[in-house]
């Protein structure tokens, strides 16, 4: 094998590698945020949102420092250190020696960026009230998780599926539409509203405003009620964006089947059922954690999916 052939084998392993590591941060991090919410304690539901209710009330947050919850914080700082090494150097493996790859090279760049904005916004992850501080961790997270799977997938290989023009412009809408649910999905439970809907047809909005979709407002909880009723409002719009979602996503994944690329099509049908059945899921059985933590991962991989559609990959191997 030449060195051309040796640096190709490198730079997969590492883009592989890059994506599981992805894959663990995100979970770990959603483990972190949801347990902290209240997900999974013992006296569920009075517990969701009691220690945001007691810091709004002038006491003491109790902090929870079980022994899952302080593993996991030390996981995902050894494996965001361990990715930063990673993304630092399939971006030197791509751009500094000859030939040089540029599309990987520019995956590889996107992908030190975030995880830099990541390392920054991590400082005020811990403490931090405002759902904003959420939502930067779920779209930067998410958009690595993308760009980590494109990056595995076309490491080293000259051929790429280039979707037509029109499935393409069909995906880039698909990924709007993803970000806004991904979005609106982060505002439900930065904001503690993911008991607000309790059933599937319909919401309560009685009393809620346009309020709750401001990302640098802090949720104000009910001392006597558990959860954040008035956060109905993003609870709705991502039941109705799901909608929209579906009317995206089928008809693009069964032309995908159809016309090519098909593992991209294929993924995308298959990752979009998942989701829905797990939405679903969650809002009859109450937000278990095992499924809440299911939804996250099943939503990330679902926009890699619908990436792949839209910028084009090799086929699966």
């Amino acid at each position: 094998m030449d060195d051309f052939g040796r640096r190709a084998v490198l730079l997969r392993r590492m883009a592989w590698l890059c994506l599981v590591f992805v894959l663990l941060i995100t979970s770990l991090s959603a483990f972190i945020r949801l347990t902290r919410a209240g997900l999974g304690c013992a006296d569920w539901p009075a517990c969701y949102g009691r220690a945001l209710r007691e810091q709004q009330q002038g006491g003491l947050a109790a902090v929870d420092d079980s022994a899952a919850v302080v593993a996991a914080r030390i996981a995902h700082r050894v494996i965001a250190s361990a990715t930063l090494l990673i993304v630092a150097m399939m971006a030197g493996t791509c751009l500094w020696p000859h030939p040089r790859w540029w599309h990987e090279g520019r995956l590889a760049l996107a992908l030190l960026g975030l995880a830099f904005f990541l390392a920054v916004l991590g400082r005020w992850s811990a403490a931090a009230r405002v759902p904003a501080v959420t939502l930067g961790n779920l779209l930067a997270g998410f958009t690595m998780l993308a760009l980590a799977w494109q990056l595995a997938r076309s490491a080293g290989r000259a051929s790429r599926v280039r979707p037509p023009a029109g499935l393409r412009a069909c995906a880039l809408a698909a990924i709007a539409v993803l970000y806004t649910q991904i979005a609106l999905g982060g505002l439900v439970s930065a904001g503690y509203a993911g008991l607000s809907c309790p059933d599937l047809g319909a919401c309560d909005t009685h009393g809620v405003s346009w309020r709750a979709l401001d990302p640098w407002r802090e949720p104000l909880l009910d001392a006597a009620r558990s959860g954040n009723p008035a956060g109905a409002l993003p609870q709705q719009a991502h039941r109705l964006g799901t909608l929209l979602l579906a009317a995206l996503l089928l008809p693009l994944g069964i032309v995908a089947l159809r016309r090519g690329p098909r593992p991209s099509g294929a993924a995308l049908l298959a990752f979009f059922g998942m989701q829905a059945a797990i939405g679903i899921t969650l809002v009859v059985g109450a937000l278990p954690l095992p499924l809440a933590l299911a939804h996250n991962l099943v939503a990330g991989l679902l926009l890699a999916a619908t990436f792949d559609l839209a910028l084009g990959s090799p086929p699966l191997r």
